[in-house]
């Protein structure tokens, strides 16, 4: 993981908890926001209860300095009609609860009346994403592709970006549901459309054990 930036666990869910999961999720299909349930821990009690476990968390402890936090959670769904593609980027901005002046953190924004902002990198370091598959995962329904040790290289500038991408050779993250792939979130990773779209729900976990600055708590 230190070395790549990230790792697949094989069976790390088991069937009924996934079974649990899909069935909630279709629940809400017809209410289902084009690219994914956003705070999904707040709508869908089985991710609620996921989220929350001992499994988890203590699988986050082992990839952090501390206690984990829930950072960020969403459930997508790729599928014929939701086939979408991601370019090549960092995962770089974190959601908190206000605006503060904190040295080397920037730009700030506000979506949907939440501040995003830029740590610096050691806050991204001390943050861990886990991606629990749904469903089989592969090239034809457009799963992930990273760059392998890219997270080593900081936080990059577009231009840098697009060249290490150019001269870098990727890797096709192809999971079975009940996957789990963890991830360093400033490793460089992206995802094309599907070639033969069908479902391909993710549950998407970022933990951190970074304690934020005085006033300040995940939004």
């Amino acid at each position: 993981m230190e070395e790549n930036g990230f790792e697949i666990h094989s069976n790390f869910l088991d069937d009924n908890s996934i079974s649990e999961i899909i069935y909630e999720i279709e629940g809400l299909e017809s209410d289902y926001p084009k690219h994914g349930i956003r705070n999904a821990e707040k709508k869908l009690a089985t991710v609620k209860k996921l989220v929350d476990s001992n499994l988890l968390r203590e699988k986050a402890s082992s990839f952090l300095s501390g206690i984990p936090e829930i950072v960020r959670v969403i459930v997508f769904d790729k599928t014929p009609a939701k086939n979408w593609l991601v370019t090549w980027h960092q995962d770089k901005t974190i959601s908190v609860s206000g605006k503060a002046d904190v040295p080397n953190w920037g730009p700030w924004s506000l979506k949907d009346g939440v501040n995003h902002v830029q740590p610096s990198l050691q806050v991204l370091k001390d943050m861990v994403t886990f991606r629990i598959h749904l469903d089989d995962a592969n090239e034809s329904n457009g799963c992930l592709k990273v760059i392998p040790k890219s997270h080593n290289l900081g936080i990059l500038s577009k231009e840098t970006q697009d060249r290490i991408v150019r001269e870098s050779d990727d890797f096709v993250c192809s999971a079975k549901s009940g996957d789990l792939l963890v991830m360093r979130p400033h490793l460089l990773h992206s995802s094309s459309k599907g070639t033969a779209p069908s479902h391909r729900r993710i549950v998407h976990i970022e933990y951190s054990s970074f304690k934020l600055p005085m006033g300040l708590a995940w939004a």
